[in-house]
């Protein structure tokens, strides 16, 4: 009896997901597939109660080119921008499809991209109201079950979930949440713990110039000498016209924009730390290989004047904003353009609370203490609303998580954002993969031809534990008497 459900296990997984012996993950570029469709899901707006009934078309990517009944799904959970912008930039789900027949399936998330409720997003609390993580998921639980209710041979197909960054923390609460509808979900690059109370907070400004001084301590110690300069030059309005014209601005600063100026310069450092991957992308902004080598190559003197040191930050902050050469101007109220500015805004006001602080030692930014009623203040001033910081932690967990199962947590050490990540394995099915001098979900980017070693182990071990997960889930549908899974 024994040997005979053995057989029947193994006939179970192979139809749909040929077992393979120890793979190797070769260094290719295999491209996005040209084979994908974009479809749109008449989506709820209200998943938790019985008065608003409204519906809106959420957008979402497909391909089965490599799939068969059964196989498994691989669900992106979208996050704050355009659902293009990620899955032209997670080569690890695409390059992966063939050798798990899996449908890739890419859900943009609410009030991002084209998936907007009651049309144009705007301040209107009553309409933003609806833009919450706990929607979001639903919104992915829903679409799961549309997606295995239509598509033919997809009821018993399991589901893991991806995601970077906010996405990642959503594949995280997701399978928290929903377990009953996904195996198991890759979180790269989630500060899950980054919530007030949890972690440091200037752990992310530490690490953003320990990036920074890898390359060059005068790089360092000139953005850090670059702010009274901006400063005293802001004090003018001759100051004021001589930055405007250095940097290009597509408008003159106003009197009332210096903090607007400083926000914009310091965010080009800290997106520069996500992104500076070993090979060139086209993730935030086109830039080279290695962009903080190429922008300290521009800060090699510290101790110039302040025109003098500021000429060198804005060719420094030009291998970001500019390294085409195909911009006329630079726009300061425009940060990471593909992104939802103004939902990400109302998000970070209200639940998706994640403090930062600088103290202007140990990091190369200006002392910036983290003051919770003045950010609240400043929410409620904009939107009408007031910081909920416990929010996350108590529909989730924060810390408390060890009843959960089948999450990896990865990491990329030089990454700002994994000052609030899970660095440290919570259970046997809770992984944490910590990997040395990679960036912001880097394992989830295509495989490229300068990636450390760390890396590809990182991405093999990932390979392993989701190839683990799929066994199982096939291994206990063949004990299932009626051998079939209802949701």
């Amino acid at each position: 009896m024994k040997l005979l459900i053995v057989f029947i296990t193994i006939v179970c997984i192979e139809r749909c997901y040929a077992l393979r012996g120890k793979h190797h993950y070769r260094s290719i570029n295999t491209p996005i597939p040209a084979n994908f469709s974009v479809k749109w899901y008449s989506q709820r707006v209200d998943h938790f109660s019985y008065v608003n009934n409204d519906r809106y078309n959420q957008r979402y990517i497909i391909s089965t080119d490599h799939w068969g009944e059964g196989c498994p799904i691989f669900l992106y959970a979208g996050n704050e921008g355009d659902i293009f912008m990620f899955a032209n930039n997670t080569g690890f789900m695409w390059q992966n499809a063939q050798r798990f027949q899996a449908m890739i399936l890419f859900a943009e998330h609410r009030y991002y991209g084209q998936s907007i409720p009651y049309g144009k997003l705007d301040r209107n609390l009553t309409h933003l109201g609806y833009l919450t993580t706990e929607q979001a998921l639903a919104d992915f639980a829903e679409f799961i079950q549309y997606i295995k209710e239509t598509i033919p041979g997809a009821h018993n197909s399991p589901v893991v979930v991806f995601g970077g960054s906010y996405g990642g923390m959503l594949a995280a609460w997701f399978r928290i949440k929903y377990p009953h509808l996904t195996i198991g979900a890759l979180a790269a690059s989630a500060p899950i713990l980054q919530f007030p109370g949890l972690y440091n907070c200037n752990d992310y400004f530490n690490i953003v110039t320990n990036d920074f001084k890898q390359y060059s301590d005068k790089c360092s110690q000139s953005i850090r000498n670059s702010w009274p300069a901006v400063r005293r030059l802001l004090a003018s309005s001759d100051g004021r016209k001589w930055l405007s014209d250095t940097f290009v601005l597509c408008k003159p600063l106003a009197d009332t924009q210096d903090q607007d100026f400083i926000t914009w310069l310091s965010s080009t450092w800290e997106n520069l730390a996500m992104i500076d991957y070993p090979n060139n992308a086209s993730f935030l902004q086109p830039l080279p290989a290695f962009p903080i080598k190429e922008t300290c190559k521009r800060l090699t003197n510290p101790d110039q004047n302040d025109k003098q040191l500021i000429q060198d930050i804005y060719n420094a902050a030009s291998v970001y904003y500019n390294y085409t050469g195909s911009a006329k101007c630079n726009d300061i109220s425009v940060e990471a353009q593909d992104l939802g500015t103004d939902g990400w805004s109302f998000q970070a006001c209200t639940e998706m609370v994640l403090p930062v602080c600088s103290n202007g030692e140990t990091d190369m930014f200006e002392k910036n203490e983290w003051n919770i009623t003045k950010y609240s203040d400043n929410c409620y001033k904009n939107y009408g609303v007031k910081s909920d910081g416990e929010k996350a932690l108590v529909l989730f967990g924060g810390k408390h998580i060890t009843t959960a199962t089948n999450i990896i947590f990865s990491n990329g050490l030089r990454d700002p954002w994994s000052a609030g990540g899970v660095l440290q394995t919570v259970s046997p099915s809770l992984i944490a993969i910590q990997i040395p001098n990679a960036c912001h979900h880097e394992d989830l980017r295509p495989v490229g031809p300068n990636d450390p070693p760390a890396l590809r182990d990182a991405r093999n071990q990932e390979i392993t534990i989701i190839m683990k997960w799929i066994n199982d889930y096939y291994l206990k549908l063949s004990f299932n008497p009626f051998n079939e899974i209802n949701y």
